[in-house]
């Protein structure tokens, strides 16, 4: 008789929802959602409607719903009150995703750097880079953000909070990793830095924002090494030697960052320059 009214066991109800018979064990439990039915053989039956509001709980609980919040709206049937809900768990959602999008461009960033590793050491090369968008300090700033003749370390603790401090105000997403832009001080030739720069995820409409353009860059890795002047001087000497035209700052950047460079055997860093003309990739 209960086949033929089409109540579902709960076996095939659980089929049903993609569940488990002891989910909806548990949540008759609770009284979250109890079978629609008692058949003449004492057991319980759910009806194929149920699988609505079996799909609602499983959404509301993966968005992290209290169960009483849940078996609230359910039982309630009120609009104002389902509307509130769903506008709260919006919200949480939104969060989360914000957060998901940060770890993936934090984690592609890492893996896009440490794919350099391969490059062999101190040697100029040629490959075509993608556009970047950069947080971009100016120097002059950050140094009357510390005291006169600061360390390295006092140095960083102001870029890292003017950075953080920036972020937060402009809702700008950073993988932290640090660069230096150096303009040109003579033909092939870097001058001091002018600005201490971390890539973000996007465009931004603000005033730190920079963008390092796209195009065919001369580049050399640095390995095992925290300091690069002897990569500098490499990659100036290849400019002079090929007289290659270059279009804009060097760029220095950390690729180690945060995994690997506490050790300097681990250390990588990459100096690159666009080229001005698009010579045939050598890698």
């Amino acid at each position: 008789m209960e086949h033929e009214k089409n109540w579902l066991t709960s076996g095939a109800f659980a089929a049903l929802c993609g569940t488990t018979k002891e989910t909806l064990r548990h949540y008759k439990d609770v009284g979250l959602l109890l079978p629609a039915h008692r058949g003449d053989n004492r057991y319980f039956y759910y009806d194929v409607e149920q699988f609505y509001d079996f799909y609602a709980i499983s959404i509301f609980r993966q968005t992290g719903t209290p169960l009483e919040d849940i078996r609230r709206c359910l039982l309630g049937q009120d609009t104002v009150q389902t509307l509130e809900l769903l506008r709260e768990q919006r919200k949480r959602l939104d969060v989360e995703r914000q957060k998901l999008e940060h770890m993936d461009f934090v984690l592609s960033s890492a893996l896009r750097n440490l794919e350099f590793g391969p490059v062999p050491d101190m040697v100029p090369q040629t490959a075509w880079f993608e556009r970047e968008h950069l947080l971009a300090l100016p120097a002059d700033e950050l140094e009357a953000l510390t005291v006169p003749a600061a360390s390295e370390d006092e140095m960083l603790i102001a870029v890292l909070e003017r950075c953080h401090k920036l972020c937060g105000q402009y809702g700008i997403q950073t993988d932290f990793q640090l660069g230096a832009i150096h303009p040109l001080k003579g033909p092939g030739e870097p001058g001091a830095i002018s600005h201490l720069y971390t890539r973000i995820k996007e465009k931004a409409d603000f005033p730190y924002y920079m963008e390092k353009p796209a195009g065919n860059y001369l580049y050399l890795c640095c390995q095992g090494r925290w300091n690069i002047s002897e990569g500098y001087a490499a990659l100036s000497s290849y400019l002079c030697e090929h007289g290659a035209g270059i279009a804009g700052p060097f760029y220095a950047c950390d690729l180690a960052g945060f995994i690997l460079n506490g050790v300097e055997k681990n250390a990588l860093s990459m100096i690159s320059v666009r080229l001005m003309d698009a010579p045939a990739a050598n890698r």
